[in-house]
């Protein structure tokens, strides 16, 4: 393994804190175990509110955010006060040891502005292109106006800032090239493979099918994209025809109370749980007492070219999935996965009972789940591309 002593790594993430993202968190401890000092500026959220602290020798700095945007006047004051506190962070730890690269994780496509200043002094910029954002500005805000206009432009910034940029699938290495004006040498495909020693395979825990014989899981962001509106409606068609089958939804987000509200009146509470943001032994308790885990994911262009992270977290369950006819779903899951008619919830419905009275083919899609992530997506093969990716940056930068 190449040695990165005496590098100093600073990555900037703005849309969740850490370790709660696990990408990021996965990224930061391979390159700390390769021998890099790493430093990560983040937000502060639930559960992760200390504004300093250091965690397996990594220093966290935490900044305050006003609130959980989800208009347009919101995300512009978040994304406003996040660089006014990325800046700050960003000229304090450079000055406490200084740091050869900035590893920046969008969303937003903003964190170019911090780097900009620092590659005057010589600091590389590693754009991590987490999301499609003009995609999922479309997806939230169904129009291609002005803010559009703008989520285009700052995407290109990004990467013509960029002196080396990471894509998590094929799809987003396409977008780097073709929108982004990128060098193909200059970009590395890294996906955001699970960890299997977090993700431990346990016996299932009978409290979570309150007194039901079958598990649907859910794990996930619950916004406007994740599709819970569409899930909801498949479980309601489900329940009319069968009552032994329980759904557990794991995740927060903007649309929480939302959801929460919408299955109260369509009149089947007593058939989903929704459990909120959970600690990782509650999430992992709850997946392997699923008998199948779902994304119902809406079929917009920002979903269809997006690697989803529960898919992988799933199949490293051994759990077979039901999800909507996506180009990177079907990409990660192939054989794991039935795949529903895009937007079809009576399709979808229909493909989770197929399962659900099918046990062998359940255990067959399972296996193939698991032994995919095993032998080639688990975080074991990508951290190495990441590792070698790194090795590049720092012998082109050796001078520094």
């Amino acid at each position: 393994m190449p040695s990165f002593q005496h590098k100093h790594i600073l990555i900037i993430v703005e849309n969740l804190p850490v370790p709660f993202d696990r990408r990021v968190w996965q990224e930061a401890n391979t390159l700390k175990e390769s021998g890099a000092m790493v430093s990560i500026i983040c937000p502060k959220m639930k559960g992760y509110t200390a504004s300093y602290e250091i965690i397996n020798g990594i220093e966290i700095y935490r900044h305050s955010l006003p609130f959980d945007a989800s208009d347009a006047l919101g995300y512009l004051l978040e994304y406003g006060v996040a660089l006014f506190w990325e800046f700050f962070l960003s000229w304090k730890i450079y000055f406490k040891k200084r740091f050869q690269v900035i590893h920046g994780c969008n969303p937003p496509d903003l964190i170019f502005l911090v780097a900009l200043w620092f590659k005057i002094l010589g600091v590389k910029y590693v754009f991590d292109h987490h999301d499609i954002n003009p995609e999922l500005y479309i997806a939230k805000f169904n129009n291609k106006g002005f803010l559009y206009k703008m989520m285009i432009l700052f995407e290109r910034l990004s990467f013509a800032t960029a002196n080396f940029s990471i894509a998590t699938n094929e799809s987003y290495r396409e977008i780097a090239i073709r929108r982004g004006k990128m060098a193909e040498d200059k970009i590395q495909v890294i996906r955001s493979g699970p960890k299997l020693d977090r993700l431990k395979l346990l016996p299932p825990d009978k409290q979570f099918l309150k007194g039901k014989k079958y598990l649907i899981g859910y794990v996930g962001v619950i916004g406007e994209q994740e599709g819970i509106d569409l899930l909801l409606e498949s479980a309601k068609h489900i329940i009319s025809i069968r009552q032994d089958i329980q759904f557990a939804i794991v995740g927060d987000g903007t649309c929480f109370l939302k959801m929460k509200k919408l299955s109260t009146e369509m009149g089947i509470n007593e058939y989903i749980d929704f459990y909120g943001r959970v600690p990782d032994d509650l999430l992992i308790a709850i997946l392997n007492t699923a008998d199948i885990c779902v994304n119902p994911d809406k079929p917009t262009e920002m979903n269809n070219l997006s690697t989803m992270n529960k898919i992988m977290e799933y199949m490293a369950l051994r759990k077979p999935v039901v999800q909507y006819d996506l180009k990177e779903g079907r990409f990660s899951a192939q054989e794991a996965s039935l795949y529903a008619e895009c937007g079809d919830t009576i399709d979808f419905s229909n493909k989770i009972i197929q399962l659900i009275d099918d046990p062998e083919l359940r255990t067959k899609m399972g296996a193939f789940a698991y032994n995919r992530i095993l032998n080639e997506l688990s975080w074991d093969y990508e951290k190495e591309k990441l590792i070698k990716f790194y090795n590049l940056i720092f012998l082109l930068n050796k001078d520094r």
